[in-house]
């Protein structure tokens, strides 16, 4: 029997060889093509890939399969941050892209993302018929010697265009007086040669490093979170840096360490761009923000005399606020960020521009610049998130007990209850808290918002606690 295949909050993910196999991209693409061949003749699509294990050939396998199923095949000529090929199918009024990546996700991990005509990811209304279209299929597709070699294909080469539109987005005249350096960090992923290239082109001094292919990612994996860049810590003191600056494995996230070596959440980042945005680029918008991303995000927005639109978890949901002109940055706590006039996707790439345009700008640090924010807006906010890996029977039972109602938790009386996504808890005094399953992996996430970090870690211990009870 074949296995599922289900497009969680960013693509289909899964462990390499054992839920992410040749055969499953097969069925995958052959869906796909079935999906769009449904009411388009000879769609136009991307093929697309990072550095992780086997990724070149997982493409070639999908590429192959949505030729013969009436496709035609553009092929991406090297490992290709996934905005880039956003940009691509935009700026080549393309109908679509596959794009091989697990993104953030451990080196055992493999992906496969499918974006729309817009750039963006596909729509649930979309990927569920994919998915019903993929379990009507058998894997009795051709073996891996069968699949075209990628000189076959009509090749695509996204930088070009996509630096053209970057110094559209970007003010590079003023990143270009910035008195430093800043040190990028690649993760090994495919940003590589991308965010240190636009940076050298544009005379920004940059320090550069882990901008080799490893498939183990160091052991540690491509997420540029707080734990996974002590290399960057170190090398941006040593260095006497502005900041660090990395992208994860297909660089649609983005992490950012402060010039003392110290990492800022994406949180405060989206925060600090939102209120600089509005500051410098004359926008009258507000911003969107899933359930569970920081509120810091309405004080600027209320700061400024804006709104602010709460979504699900998942990117695909700043897309048609973007195209209806509604929101000047789109944010998602896990480092997904884009703007005004860019990309209906996650774009790690920007984010990092953008945070060194703002250093440059502003010529302060940016825990200064945080707490002047804070400062501005009278209140701090310190968001947090626990990933939970729960025992088999705890977890069969979560999702009954979220569904109970909640007068108070943890001592404290909750003013109201929102379930756009899990189940989050907002207390009388603003502070919050949310449960929710991972969209991408096998965890139970917590995610909570107070006025200081110990506030913050207290909410997040009682939330875990009550999961494990």
């Amino acid at each position: 029997m074949s296995q599922a295949i289900h497009f969680g909050t960013s693509g289909w993910r899964g462990i390499i060889a054992d839920d992410f196999t040749f055969a499953g991209v097969r069925r995958a693409s052959a869906a796909i093509a079935g999906h769009l061949c449904a009411t388009k003749k000879s769609p136009v699509l991307i093929v697309g890939y990072d550095t992780r294990f086997f990724s070149e050939d997982f493409a070639r396998a999908s590429a192959s399969v949505l030729r013969e199923r009436g496709c035609r095949v553009l092929m991406c000529r090297e490992a290709t941050p996934t905005p880039a090929i956003a940009h691509a199918v935009i700026y080549g009024k393309l109908d679509g892209a596959v794009n091989i990546t697990a993104s953030h996700n451990p080196a055992a991990y493999n992906g496969l993302k499918f974006s729309g005509p817009d750039g963006g990811p596909a729509l649930p209304e979309i990927t569920k018929d994919i998915e019903k279209r993929a379990a009507a299929l058998k894997d009795d597709f051709a073996s891996p010697a069968h699949d075209e070699q990628p000189a076959s294909f009509e090749s695509i080469d996204p930088r070009g265009p996509y630096f053209k539109q970057l110094h559209k987005m970007i003010r590079f005249d003023v990143l270009g007086r910035s008195k430093g350096i800043f040190v990028y960090d690649a993760l090994h992923g495919c940003g590589a040669g991308w965010l240190d290239r636009i940076l050298k082109e544009d005379g920004v001094s940059v320090f550069p490093i882990r901008t080799d292919r490893d498939v183990l990612f160091d052991g540690s994996g491509p997420d540029p979170s707080d734990e996974k860049m002590p290399s960057l810590k170190k090398i941006v003191v040593e260095q006497h840096a502005l900041a660090g600056l990395a992208t994860d494995g297909d660089a649609d996230r983005f992490g950012i360490i402060d010039r003392d070596g110290s990492f800022v959440s994406p949180n405060h980042i989206l925060g600090l761009l939102f209120d600089y945005l509005l500051e410098t680029r004359g926008y009258k918008l507000g911003a969107s923000r899933s359930v569970a991303t920081t509120q810091l995000l309405d004080a600027v927005a209320q700061l400024h005399g804006g709104q602010v639109y709460e979504t699900p978890v998942g990117f695909k949901y700043v897309g048609p606020l973007l195209r209806e002109g509604k929101i000047s940055l789109g944010g998602e706590e896990s480092a997904g960020m884009t703007i005004r006039g860019h990309l209906p996707e996650k774009d790690g790439i920007l984010a990092c521009l953008l945070v060194a345009e703002m250093i440059a700008a502003r010529q302060a640090s940016l825990s200064d610049q945080l707490h002047d924010l804070f400062r501005r807006v009278g209140r701090e906010y310190w968001p947090m998130r626990l990933n939970l890996h729960l025992p088999p029977d705890i977890q069969a039972r979560l999702p009954e007990r979220l569904g109970a109602d909640f007068g108070e938790f943890a001592g404290r009386r909750i003013a109201r209850t929102n379930r756009i996504d899990g189940v989050k808890l907002i207390f009388e005094n603003g502070d919050w808290l949310l449960m929710r399953a991972s969209g991408t992996e096998p965890v139970i996430r917590i995610y909570a918002e107070a006025s200081s970090p110990a506030e913050s870690r207290k909410l997040a211990a009682a939330a875990q606690a009550w999961v494990n009870g």
